[in-house]
Formats: structure tokens, C-alpha cells, sequence
């Protein structure tokens, strides 16, 4: 599929994170994940207590959204400005600068999906804490398969060098090329990845509760699942 100037509107998509890391299709899901085999009673209680003093507890369930028609912009239509978007979590605020001079659609798209509602109450899905360092967010469903009836062509992505997604880093996850919707994943430490996913914006407060909820790690002790403490969005403010 060809990069376009407008988003397309398409059925419901499948987001899953990296082409290389995805659940379902990459030779890193057929692998046996190594499990945290030395945790102890004591310190999975040390980190019981830490959660509760992470996060508030959530209501959150997973969800399917309404659907939303895609936004476009015209010919004649100015690109937007930058703005900052304020995900407010049951674990506190993480605010993200986004930068639409370099991912004009990718901008327009996540401010519109934000102002309708479409991440209120919605949980953060899946976390790494090997290889690569990323949470992400933004599915309804909490499947990794959910997301808005529409794709977002690829606009701005890093060159293939080391670290090309640094800590503090927001991109969009896709399953393909030209296929981002809702899904995207924060950075919290610096990354090496395939420079296959937009960089919209860069985290400008909060991402010391991003860290946390890293350190507390992944369910069942792996190293790429939903993360042990649970996260969710409750609203989304953009400015």
C-alpha cells in the first residue's frame, strides 16, 4: 500500500506492535518466553505494595468503542498546529508534546480519537521489558487487535541506527506499513527498532510513572505481555 495525503477509511484493523515482535507472526512470539523462575512470596509482596502505591486501583474492562469516521485533511487545509496531549491514567498524568509538523495525519487522528472519547476508560495492554522498553496503549479491546475503522499512513520515522526510538519517544504501533490507527507506544528507555513506526510526540511529563510500571514488570514474570500493574486511561485532554 502507497503513502497517501488523506487517511483511508477501512473495517476494523489489527495493531499489533512491531512487525518483528508482534503476538501472532513473528518467529519472537513462536519462541518459549523465559518466565521469572526466582521471584519469591517476599518480593512479589515488596511489589504488591508498590503497586498500590503506583496506582489507584481501575474499573477499567475491555471494550469495543464507537466507531468514528476518519478525519482528513484537504488540499487547502493548513496543517495543524503542535499541541500537547495529557493522558490521564489511574497512575497520574503522563503528557505528550506532539509534533504535527512531522505527522500531520498521525496528530490529527490521535487529537480527534482523544476529543471523541475513544481512549477514556481503555487499558494499557502490553509492556517489554527486554529487548526493546515500550508500554502500549490505546486499544479499546485490550486484545492488541482493536483500534478505529481506519488506518493512518506512516509519515515520520527515525533512520536505521541504534537507539533510533530514545527513551521519552511516542510512536505509532502498526502491523504493516500504512497501517497505524489508535495504538501507539511509549519509549521509557532507549530502543532499537525497525524504522517502521511514526514518531509523533515526546513525553514531557510523566515518564517516571512509565519507568515504574516497567519495574513492577509483566504478568506472570515474561518479558512481553500486560504489564503486572494495571494501567488504564481514564480521559484524554489535548491542548
Amino acid at each position: 500500500m502507497r503513502k497517501r495525503t488523506a487517511i483511508v477509511a477501512i473495517a476494523f484493523i489489527s495493531t499489533s506492535l512491531l512487525s518483528s515482535y508482534v503476538f501472532a507472526t513473528s518467529s519472537y512470539a513462536s519462541e518459549k518466553k523465559p518466565s521469572n523462575t526466582g521471584a519469591t512470596s517476599a518480593t512479589l509482596s515488596t511489589k504488591s505494595k508498590v503497586a498500590k502505591a503506583l496506582c489507584r486501583t481501575t474499573d477499567a474492562i475491555p471494550h469495543f468503542p464507537q466507531p468514528l469516521a476518519a478525519p482528513r485533511i484537504g488540499k487547502r487545509e493548513k496543517v495543524q498546529r503542535n499541541v500537547t496531549i495529557t493522558f490521564k491514567t489511574n497512575c497520574g498524568d503522563i503528557v505528550v508534546y506532539a509534533d504535527a509538523a512531522k505527522a500531520p495525519l498521525t496528530v490529527r487522528a490521535l487529537a480527534m480519537l482523544a476529543t471523541a472519547g475513544f481512549y477514556d476508560q481503555s487499558l494499557c495492554h502490553r509492556l517489554t521489558t527486554t529487548g526493546i522498553f515500550v508500554l502500549q496503549c490505546g486499544d479499546p479491546t485490550a486484545s492488541g487487535r482493536g483500534g478505529p475503522a481506519f488506518m493512518i499512513p506512516d509519515e515520520f520515522v527515525p533512520q536505521e541506527v541504534a537507539n533510533n526510538y530514545p527513551a521519552g519517544s511516542v510512536a505509532m504501533a502498526n502491523s504493516g506499513p500504512n497501517t497505524s490507527g489508535s495504538q501507539f507506544f511509549i519509549v521509557y528507555a532507549d530502543s532499537t527498532l525497525n524504522p517502521d513506526f511514526t514518531l509523533w510526540g515526546q513525553v514531557i511529563k510523566g515518564l517516571d510513572i512509565v519507568k515504574a510500571i516497567a519495574a513492577f514488570g509483566v504478568v506472570n514474570g515474561g518479558t512481553d505481555g500486560a504489564p503486572m500493574q494495571r494501567v488504564a486511561i481514564e480521559s484524554v485532554s489535548v491542548r
